[in-house]
């Protein structure tokens, strides 16, 4: 039962930031398609939001490890 509730909470802790990494790309590539001139500003943007998104999923991993880890 641990180790159910372990991959419970590690699949919540990963699908928040997957779906927004998904959202910053659908919509970054869709701003590149109408206004291809401002590719450095849509660049800065995406990365920023990636950061951002790997940085919640790094901290949900961690306090899952900590929380049933050893």
């Amino acid at each position: 039962m641990k180790n159910l509730t372990i991959i419970l909470i590690m699949l919540i802790s990963t699908l928040g930031p997957s779906a927004v990494i998904a959202a910053v790309g659908y919509a970054s590539v869709r701003a590149l398609g109408r206004n291809p001139a401002a590719a450095p500003k849509i660049l800065i943007s995406m990365i920023l939001a990636f950061v951002f998104a790997e940085a919640i999923a790094i901290l949900g991993l961690l306090i899952v490890y900590n929380l049933f880890g050893g």
